[in-house]
């Protein structure tokens, strides 16, 4: 259960980032500004054509322009079937990608790649690569491609694909109780069926990478990645090179969100590397990283409700149809997610029906998101919700509050799915959500959202307030894997070695206030390393919201090993016992007085100790048995035009329960950050395509993400619970902001028109129809 509330020295409490000062002085931090020089730089030809069989390809010409040094194609690298998906292995995903195929796929699918001294002789040799394609038919549609006689791939050596025959990537289907039974018994039942869109990520800092073999023949590969172990085992398996002849150093990332847990650019430049002998560099344009590197998963999803007529559910069946594009990288995970971050919200409903297809297209290769499948189940999960509380004349709050789960409570669905298989039996530990429900309530203004909306209701525009509820889940249990290694130095300070990728989150920052807390030092006295294969213990990488939790507790972990080595030296050396000894702010306590911790630091190497010299340090490594969520409640107030269909969002306030927050300023500036790619997504962000396939949009003046004069008043609230499990009580919070928004302003916008929103963004256009039908 939620504990008494803590006092803590280092942890909650806000602290600048330890990177906060490089990235504001614009030092060098980034890969493109640490490896601005390198002898070769390489780019990617990709195909015009959806679908198609390469008949010829032929470089003889490339190969003669000058300062062209290599050159890559199906006809000249390994044929290694694999994922591109930075999953742990054995990963999840199907193997159906290879470094290059006779066969494209899509619109940005590769078909060779060039380098070259210069990016003018590398566009040049790109150029001058003669192709001749045989088109095939494409198909665009999930629901048309699942009951085609094309087969997307036919090729016999791809293995992991569910039902290759009907392109069917990955397919789910799990049933507690009778749910179709509950279904026919209910007194109500509700149904909403939803649609998303294709959404790129839109990192500030597209994909780059470089490579280059050192002077003992190692590969050396720097990259922007949230997975540098995850890198160096798939460039392992596909390139042919060992594991131990590889490093990774993940140097600053600029974003990432999901589209960097793929291996995009490191097997190309490695090759290019290892066949010329020359450090190599590639990196994406803006419409390269829309076009060829990851985006959302397109999702309909249909959500059936079932429930006394008190509001009481009884039964859910959710069906979710994916848009795995042209690979299913990631494609079982993502769907088993729509419904395993989902479903176990509602707990109350006792019979539970969940299934749905990853299918295969010729369109854009999806992956990890942000939410993670998430979102798109909320969304249909959310407006039958509120669909429901009409029905049956309760309010929207009221009918949440009555069927979520609670603390000491679990889910069948927790054991029944899990990412990709079968889950792990959790209970519910901290749970906050009615305290988030009611202060968020309050912030918005809920019980005085009727006079507001008669107050300024007009012919012509119309106010309207909607709410969702959401719970995520902190990394995933007995899959994900951290450690931490950490060395106390003669000056009291302390090295922190950790695996765990900060991509612009903090989270070296949130490791080392976990460890400083635990060790009773401050904070400056951590120095923390991350992210480089040869140097930092194993991790699997910033996703699934990990690295607070899992990463945090093998740091807390390894605090606790190298404090207990310090007082039981300490001990020993002033003839005290170890449970009388305490560190606190850099000071050893003992009965008989205190001495600076940097004092006794040097004493175990100078050979003064009585004991012999030591280095005193330690390595710890966390798999988490459970995946506590943090739970959240998202308010809208917007205001509709009825005349032009425009959304205008007046106030959007979100109350989150992520346990401890370690440091409160980046767990808000996460939620905040969550939220405006939320409402991104909701109203503006979305991929538009050809009839033949081809992105149309691939740049940020057509491509619509918020910018700062499009946020509205984003207020988040932390209310804090404490988790049992969690390092100092925490839990996450880097995914849970960015479910709420669809379900949570397509409510608003019933509120306001009586209309509801079933296909996101929710453009004017799409309103504005919608109303000319109501009428």
């Amino acid at each position: 259960m939620s504990g008494e509330e803590k006092e803590y020295d280092v942890v909650s409490h806000s602290f600048p980032k330890v990177d906060g000062e490089a990235l504001a002085k614009g030092r060098k931090v980034f890969l493109d500004d640490i490896e601005n020089s390198t002898d070769l730089v390489a780019s990617i030809l990709t195909s015009p054509f959806a679908h198609a069989q390469i008949v010829d390809l032929d470089t003889t010409k490339a190969e003669k322009v000058p300062g062209v040094e290599s050159i890559l194609h199906y006809g000249n690298v390994p044929r290694v079937p694999h994922t591109t998906a930075g999953q742990g292995y054995p990963e999840p995903s199907p193997y159906d990608a290879y470094i290059f195929d006779d066969r494209v796929r899509f619109v940005g699918d590769r078909v060779a790649a060039v380098a070259g001294t210069s990016w003018e002789a590398v566009q040049e040799g790109l150029q001058a690569i003669e192709v001749e394609y045989k088109e095939l038919d494409p198909i665009l549609d999930p629901d048309r491609s699942r009951q085609s006689e094309i087969r997307i791939h036919p090729e016999e050596d791809s293995t992991g694909i569910y039902d290759p025959e009907k392109n069917i990537a990955a397919h789910v289907d799990i049933e507690v109780g009778d749910a179709g039974a509950a279904l026919a018994d209910a007194d109500v039942v509700v149904t909403a069926k939803c649609k998303t869109q294709f959404a790129q990520h839109a990192p500030i800092e597209p994909h780059i990478a470089t490579a280059h073999v050192d002077e003992y023949d190692r590969l050396i590969i720097r990259t922007s990645t949230q997975v540098p172990f995850h890198v160096r085992r798939i460039v392992s398996q596909v390139v042919g090179v060992p594991i131990k002849k590889i490093r990774v150093i993940k140097p600053r990332v600029g974003g990432a969100f999901g589209v960097k847990q793929e291996i995009l650019l490191e097997d190309l430049v490695s090759l290019f590397a290892l066949r010329t002998g020359k450090k190599v560099k590639m990196r994406l344009s803006r419409e390269e990283e829309f076009v060829s590197s990851r985006t959302r998963h397109p999702m309909e999803v249909e959500v059936e409700l079932g429930a006394s007529k008190d509001g009481r559910l009884k039964g859910i069946r959710m069906e979710a149809l994916s848009n795995t594009g042209a690979y299913g990288t990631h494609s079982l995970t993502v769907l088993s997610n729509v419904g395993s971050k989902t479903l176990p919200l509602y707990n109350e409903a006792p019979d539970v029906h969940f299934y749905g297809d990853a299918v295969y297209t010729n369109m854009p290769v999806p992956g990890a998101y942000r939410g993670y499948g998430a979102p798109q189940g909320y969304y249909s999960l959310e407006v039958a919700m509120d669909k429901l509380a009409e029905e049956v004349g309760m309010d929207p709050i009221e009918i949440r509050k009555i069927n979520h789960i609670q603390e000491e409570e679990t889910s069948p669905i927790f054991e029944k799915l899990g990412e990709g298989k079968e889950g792990t039996v959790q209970y519910i530990h901290s749970c906050k959500l009615d305290e988030c429900i009611d202060v968020g309530a309050e912030r918005i203004r809920w019980g005085e959202r009727g006079s507001i909306k008669e107050a300024h209701d007009t012919e012509d525009k119309a106010r309207g307030f909607g709410m969702s509820i959401n719970m995520q889940g902190s990394g995933i249990p007995l899959v994900d894997l951290a450690a931490a290694r950490l060395k106390l130095n003669e000056d009291g300070s302390f090295n922190l070695f950790v695996g765990a990728t900060d991509l612009g989150t903090g989270s070296d920052t949130v490791l080392a206030q976990i460890a400083a807390e635990t060790l009773g030092v401050d904070l400056d006295n951590i120095v923390v390393y991350s992210s480089d294969t040869d140097f930092t213990p194993f991790d699997s990488g910033a996703y699934a919201s990990s690295t607070t939790y899992v990463s945090g507790n093998a740091v807390k972990k390894v605090a606790e090993d190298v404090k207990s080595q310090i007082i039981d030296l300490a001990a020993t050396q002033y003839g005290a016992d170890s449970k009388d000894l305490e560190i606190e702010e850099g000071r050893i306590h003992t009965p008989g007085g205190t001495i600076d911790l940097s004092d006794f630091a040097i004493l175990t190497t100078s050979g003064e100790l009585e004991l012999d010299q030591q280095q005193i340090e330690a390595t710890a490594s966390e798999v988490p048995a459970e995946s506590p969520p943090p739970f959240a409640a998202h308010f809208v107030d917007l205001e509709v035009d009825k005349r032009t269909g425009e959304i205008e969002i007046l106030k959007y306030v979100a109350a989150v329960d992520c346990g401890t927050a370690i440091n409160p300023n980046l767990a808000e500036g996460q939620m905040e950050g969550a939220i405006v790619n939320g409402i991104g997504y909701a109203l503006t962000e979305e991929m538009e395509f050809s009839n033949s396939g081809e992105m149309i949009n691939p740049s940020f003046f057509d491509y619509k993400i918020p910018n700062t004069e499009d946020i509205p008043e984003v207020e988040v609230i932390l209310v804090e619970s404490e988790e049992p499990t969690g390092p100092h009580g925490a839990k996450s919070v880097g995914e849970i902001g960015i479910d709420g928004a669809i379900p949570a302003i397509s409510n608003a916008v019933r509120d306001a028109t009586g209309i509801t929103i079933t296909e996101s963004p929710f453009t004017p256009e799409k309103v504005w129809k919608k109303l000319q039908e109501a009428k």
